[in-house]
């Protein structure tokens, strides 16, 4: 299989993605590119000074100046390169991937990012054809310490009294550094919080719930107003409210919307995968609600389109126009003590009226002809509105359901949203019936 993905470039390291693999591809972003300052920056993982050094040597033998900010999450990654004007940026990482992977997030200038679609696909053609431009010069490397700027942007957005008590699950990953010069704001009880690229306690993955387990019982134990984990690079981060609840992206997205829009109308984007309650949130607070498809570089390019200032997505990622249409989880958990703050409720009592409808979450299911499944669901439930912004998405005045193929892997992803849990449970089984046969 290509390491060469959709969104990124990722790999088990020392088999799928090597040095000799990472100069190639620093020697075919210049070439694609045609840039002449670039932005790296790693995370944590033990291979990856030695991914980024060798991605460096191929960039500068390839005539490129580096700046390298060395150990930062992804957003600072995305906040450095347009703050210094670069011409394109790599991150170093395999995001929430176990530690024996590795990888490379890439961007053009001003954070916009390349995917699949467009540059991803042109540099891998590149490296297997080793048809790099002729270098002019050998370029330079330098070293620059985003983090400070990077703090004071962000602190720049708190609006809360005191020292709201919470709970970070660092998950020994990079949400250490993305929150580190942040801390003073809060009374913080940590979990894994050592620096430590083997991922020692668990998989740095807010979305599979097992692994907020620990997050659930220090809030409770400690009496937290919320409780925030990070992701393997820090561009997700999902959350727990004061009783241990998980609160689910989609309204993590509707509180944060809802909080940036009491200070600066516009328009908001939310993934079609959301609850509906996030399109009504929106709108009540005097936002314009604008559906978007899945996947980063879609929603980013989006946003660029219609100026939207926020957009939130059900996998944790949250994007601000603040940080160049780009993630920045440190702003998503300020941003919620903000709502908190200002409300004077608990989090469970804030979240309580938006838990109004009743979804199944997304459900895998792998197949073997995802377009003959999609066309048979679709003349199956052509009674409803459909669109086919990704996959197939069916709404009636009770319901509604995506059903979408995997960008990576032969399955089809199904969500629906009801109601009432009776006939949610109902069409789930309806849908699964004919998605699986």
């Amino acid at each position: 299989m290509s390491i060469f993905k959709a969104y990124d470039i990722r790999g088990v390291y020392g088999t799928d993605l090597t040095e000799e693999i990472a100069e190639s591809i620093g020697r075919a972003i210049v070439t694609y590119l045609k840039s002449k300052t670039l932005v790296v920056g790693r995370d944590i993982r033990t291979h990856s000074p030695s991914l980024a050094d060798a991605l460096i040597s191929g960039m500068t033998r390839q005539g490129a100046d580096v700046i390298d900010i060395g150990l930062c999450s992804t957003p600072m990654n995305y906040f450095a390169n347009g703050t210094l004007g670069a011409d394109g940026s790599v991150m170093v990482t395999a995001s929430h991937n176990p530690g024996e992977w590795n990888g490379f997030k890439l961007c053009r200038e001003q954070a916009i990012p390349l995917s699949g679609e467009k540059g991803i696909k042109e540099i891998e053609a590149i490296v297997a054809d080793a048809a790099y431009d002729p270098p002019g010069r050998t370029g330079s490397r330098s070293s620059h310490d985003i983090r400070k700027k990077y703090y004071d942007k962000i602190r720049g957005f708190a609006d809360i009294t005191g020292k709201p008590k919470i709970a970070i699950d660092y998950a020994n990953a990079m949400g250490i550094v993305e929150f580190e010069g942040l801390t003073d704001l809060f009374e913080i009880t940590p979990l894994y919080d050592d620096l430590d690229g083997t991922f020692p306690n668990h998989e740095a993955n807010p979305l599979k719930l097992d692994t907020l387990e620990p997050l659930q019982d220090a809030v409770r134990r400690s009496g937290a107003t919320f409780g925030a984990a990070f992701d393997g690079d820090a561009d997700r981060c999902g959350f727990v409210d004061n009783d241990g609840a998980v609160v689910t992206m989609d309204l993590i997205t509707a509180l944060i919307a809802g909080d940036i829009l009491s200070r600066d109308k516009g328009t908001i984007l939310y993934d079609l995968r959301s609850s509906r309650v996030v399109r009504e949130h929106i709108e009540a607070c005097g936002g314009t609600a604008v559906m978007c498809r899945v996947g980063h570089a879609f929603i980013k390019n989006q946003m660029r389109d219609c100026n939207a200032i926020f957009a939130g997505e059900l996998a944790g990622h949250y994007y601000f126009r603040e940080n160049f249409t780009a993630e920045s989880s440190a702003l998503a958990l300020i941003m919620v003590a903000n709502v908190i703050d200002k409300s004077g409720q608990p989090l469970s009592d804030i979240v309580a009226p938006l838990r109004k409808y009743h979804s199944t979450g997304e459900i895998n299911s792998r197949v073997s002809d995802a377009a003959s499944i999609i066309r048979t669901v679709k003349d199956r439930y052509r009674n409803g509105r459909q669109f086919e912004l990704d996959g197939i998405s069916t709404e009636y005045d009770d319901w509604w359901f995506n059903v979408r193929a995997s960008n990576t892997e032969p399955l089809l992803r199904l969500i629906l949203e009801a109601n009432t849990p009776e006939l949610m449970a109902e069409k789930r089984e309806e849908l699964l019936a004919i998605i699986r046969g």
